[in-house]
């Protein structure tokens, strides 16, 4: 489910949860509202508020962390790329068409991982990327050293890669929603159980309705903006494609 119809299905339920509590307010006697419970109702609150809050933040975090993972692995390896397009360069003229090959990889990807079109969906884990990697392995295997130093050029050209397939293998393993289904159902829950104690003890008037009504909004904006980061190659919060356009724009000189 997207990021955006989660947001408002918590909207709907927390502001659905302060419409019921001040719905039940009109059917609760009046000395069944005294001070005393109403003191209650409020540490009760106070209480479900704070693990609230504590979950919410584990949330944050846990979703910070899966973007800041992701954004460092595509910033590794677009160095990393770069690297191994200069120690072919140093290695020869052998190396020409391994390092077109290694330019048209990196440009699919970009196409892929970042398409023109912003309605397209991200795709990491197209074949053909796995096929070039192979290919240019292939074609440093097959090179021909003629002096130790193209030897240890293609033995640290053959590191490199290895270490650019590892990076992009430890990015695809991590896809997928960093944040449990029930985290969010606990908290939606608890959520509603709070703007329905507000709606209980507010006073019944179109000012009260359109505080809780913007407050549910920003609820739902909260959990909208945590799901955007824990999908950090789609949606309005993407990991920017400039370290790869930089290294494509410097491959080949």
């Amino acid at each position: 489910m997207a990021p955006t119809e989660v947001a408002l299905i918590v909207f709907a339920c927390v502001f659905l949860g302060a419409l019921l509590g001040m719905g039940l307010r009109v059917l609760i006697p009046e000395h069944h509202l005294s001070e005393d419970t109403k003191d209650v109702i409020k540490l009760g609150m106070g209480l479900i508020a704070t693990m609230t809050a504590l979950v919410l933040g584990l949330m944050i975090a846990t979703a910070k962390s899966s973007y800041d993972t992701q954004d460092d692995a595509v910033k590794h390896t677009a160095a990393r790329i770069l690297l191994l397009d200069r120690m072919l360069s140093s290695y020869g003229p052998e190396t020409k068409e391994a390092r077109e090959v290694l330019r048209r990889t990196v440009a699919s990807r970009l196409a892929a991982i970042w398409p023109e079109d912003r309605f397209q969906r991200a795709r990491l884990d197209a074949p053909e990327t796995v096929i070039a990697d192979r290919t240019i392995e292939a074609m440093i295997l097959h090179l021909t050293p003629q002096n130790d130093a193209q030897r240890w050029l293609q033995t640290q050209s053959l590191r490199v890669g290895r270490d650019i397939m590892e990076t992009r293998w430890l990015l695809l393993g991590s896809l997928g929603s960093s944040i449990p289904v029930h985290f969010l159902v606990v908290v939606v829950f608890w959520l509603m159980i709070i703007f329905g104690s507000f709606g209980l003890l507010a006073p019944r008037n179109a000012i009260v309705v359109a505080i809780l009504f913007l407050c549910a909004m920003s609820v739902g904006g909260s959990i909208f903006l945590i799901l955007e980061m824990d999908q950090p190659f789609e949606g309005m919060i993407k990991i920017s494609s400039g370290p790869l356009r930089y290294t494509l724009a410097h491959l080949g000189q």
